[in-house]
Order: C-alpha cells, then sequence, then structure tokens
C-alpha cells in the first residue's frame, strides 16, 4: 500500500512538473510575441517591460525544449541589441564583453536553427561586427575596440576583408568615417526588424493571445477597452500642450459591440490618435532612438542646470569640431544625460551670454570716454 502511495504521489508530481512546464511554453511564447511587436514598433517602455517578463521565464527553465530554443534566442538577441550602444550593461560572466558581443554569439545560435540562410542573415551578422567597434569608438574606447575585434573574428579567409577594414578603422581614432556612418546603428535596427517581421509571420499564432481575446470578446470588454483607449488618448493631448516630444499609441480591438455612431466615433477617433502616433515614430528611427527621446523629456522636465564643467567641455568641443558638430562634440566630451539638440540650446545661451557681457563692456568703455 506505501508502495502504491509512492507511486501515486510521483504520478502526481510528475503532472505538476509537465503541466508547470507546459504553460511555462505559452508564457515564453507571450512573451516573445509581444517583445518582437514593441521592437518593431519602437515601444522602449512596453518592450522593457516584457523584457523583465520574457527574462524571469528564461531564466527559470532547467531545460529549453528544442521547439523553444529559436524563441528563447530571439528574445536574447532583441535585449542585447537594444541595449547595445550601453557599454556598462553586463549579459556574459566577462564584463569586457559588451552587449554586441554577447548579441553576435546569440545570432550564431539562431542561425543555426535556420533551415536556410540569405543576404538579411550576412548583413545582420556583419552589421553586428561593425557596430561592436563603432559603438567603441564612439565612446573613443579604442583599446577596448581592438580587443573586442579579436574576439569576434576567427582566422578565417571569409572574414579577413572585413577585419581588416576594421583593424584599419580602429588604428585612425576617426569614429566618423564613411564605413562606420554607412553602416551605423539604426541600419542595423532596420535589418533586425525585417528579420522579426518574417519571424512574426511564421508564428502569427500565439494560444495565450488567442485565449485573451476569447475572453475580451465573450464578456464585451472590448467596448471598455475602447473607452479607456479613448480617455487615455484625451489625457494625453492635454499632456501634448505641455512637451512637443511626445508619442502615444493605441490598439483598438477589432470587434465592437456598442451601438453603431458610437462605435465609429470612438473607432474614428483612435485612427486619428494612431495616424499622428505613426507620424512621430516615423521620424523615430530606432529603438535606441525612442529611449533618447522618453529620456530627454525626463531631463527637460526636471530642468537640470548646467555645470560649469559641462559648460568648459561644451566650448572645448566647439573649439575642436566647430559650431554645428553637435553629435561628436557629445561623443566627445562624455556628457551625461544630454542630447545634441541640448548643446545645441546650451551654446546658443552660452553665445547670448557672451555678447550681452561685450556690450555692456562697450558701453562702459565709451562713458569712461
Amino acid at each position: 500500500m506505501a508502495a502504491e502511495g509512492d507511486c501515486a504521489s510521483g504520478d502526481r508530481m510528475a503532472l505538476a512538473a509537465a503541466t508547470e512546464a507546459v504553460a511555462a511554453g505559452w508564457v515564453l511564447e507571450l512573451s516573445c510575441c509581444c517583445l518582437c511587436q514593441h521592437f518593431v514598433e519602437g515601444r522602449a517602455a512596453e518592450f522593457g517591460r516584457w523584457r523583465a517578463v520574457a527574462q524571469a521565464v528564461i531564466n527559470g527553465f532547467s531545460k529549453i525544449a528544442t521547439h523553444q530554443k529559436k524563441m528563447v534566442y530571439l528574445c536574447q538577441l532583441l535585449i542585447r541589441i537594444a541595449n547595445g550602444k550601453k557599454l556598462e550593461c553586463n549579459f556574459e560572466e566577462d564584463p569586457k564583453i559588451s552587449p554586441l558581443e554577447s548579441a553576435l554569439s546569440y545570432w550564431t545560435l539562431l542561425e543555426r536553427e535556420e533551415s536556410k540562410f540569405d543576404k538579411l542573415h550576412e548583413d545582420i551578422r556583419r552589421l553586428i561586427q561593425i557596430q561592436v567597434v563603432a559603438v567603441h569608438m564612439e565612446k573613443r574606447y579604442f583599446k577596448e575596440a581592438a580587443e573586442a575585434l579579436e574576439r569576434m573574428f576567427t582566422d578565417s579567409e571569409s572574414d579577413k576583408p572585413l577585419r581588416g577594414k576594421l583593424t584599419t578603422i580602429i588604428k585612425s581614432k576617426d569614429p566618423y568615417i564613411p564605413l562606420l556612418q554607412s553602416f551605423n546603428y539604426d541600419l542595423l535596427i532596420s535589418k533586425v526588424k525585417s528579420y522579426v517581421k518574417r519571424f512574426m509571420n511564421e508564428n502569427e499564432k500565439n494560444f495565450l493571445l488567442q485565449a485573451a481575446m476569447e475572453q475580451v470578446e465573450s464578456k464585451g470588454l472590448e467596448a471598455v477597452a475602447l473607452q479607456n483607449i479613448t480617455v487615455s488618448a484625451s489625457e494625453e493631448e492635454e499632456n501634448n500642450l505641455e512637451t512637443t516630444q511626445r508619442f502615444t499609441e493605441e490598439q483598438p480591438s477589432t470587434t465592437n459591440p456598442l451601438p453603431e455612431d458610437a462605435a465609429k466615433s470612438i473607432t474614428r477617433r483612435c485612427s486619428m490618435r494612431k495616424f499622428r502616433a505613426r507620424s512621430v515614430l516615423q521620424s523615430v528611427n530606432s529603438l535606441q532612438n525612442v529611449e533618447e527621446v522618453v529620456d530627454s523629456q525626463n531631463s527637460g522636465r526636471r530642468r537640470q542646470p548646467w555645470t560649469l564643467e559641462e559648460d568648459k567641455k561644451l566650448k572645448s568641443g566647439v573649439r575642436e569640431f566647430g559650431v554645428g558638430n553637435w553629435a561628436k562634440i557629445l561623443v566627445h566630451g562624455d556628457f551625461s544625460n544630454r542630447t545634441s539638440v541640448m548643446l545645441k540650446d546650451r551654446w546658443r545661451t552660452l553665445s547670448k551670454i557672451k555678447s550681452s557681457k561685450l556690450l555692456r563692456k562697450n558701453k562702459a568703455m565709451h562713458k569712461g570716454t
């Protein structure tokens, strides 16, 4: 009897473990789906939230099933690409390995899961390799760029041409040469988005999303969702009067049990809001740019005062690169929580202050004479 009880208990535990594994797989699929969608649409905040979910689920797996590998690798790739310019982020045990180097390793794993290769695969690989060097050089970490180059490339003949070019670029210590400008980070993001869209088209169905949609439709919750979207849109329009750098996004439901006139009115307003949001997002070419816009808004609200040290860096940068080269000056000065637009505005203010001082000085001289 005791043996039978132990056997039954073991069966229940095995069943519970199998059930948890299936449920975790569903959550992984949902996380990957949402992560891909927000990456493609440039929604930094939503991407950040689903990144945490995806990472927690992935870390919870004791063993990744074969059919789950591609999703796991893609999630890890996107997380690293999204943080590719943040060299302070560490995804590997060795702190010297940059986010993009880590991304390259996951891209290699993803390629192994592919049934066939095309030019897009090669483009993404080369762009990641170029940007590993470019990101270090933008920070003027030339030694680290050379070390990363040694880690990335093998001695294969196919790698030699690009490796040679990047070696020459690092020696020049010029992060603004044509090759790095032509194959820039925005192009990398664009290519990765193309790959993600292809993945999404091949994996359209998602069990949890379908179940959620059925739940929403059966309870008539889409009407509430549409109303909430309208209220949210109105509040954000008011906020737009206070800030010009703002974007919103809505996802109106495709079904609508509301009275016909009310439904049309709400759908029309939501469509207008989505059109305005898309117009703004078109000017934001990558997820990195979206994060910069959000950061710019936050720092703008706080009105961070300029320090004497920052003014010195700005003046030094203008002397070295000239007025107007704000992007170069931003990198050269290693400013914290500043953008090129902020540098431009601050230089305009400093110029006005200088002109005002000269004017007062001339007036004093004239009075003295």
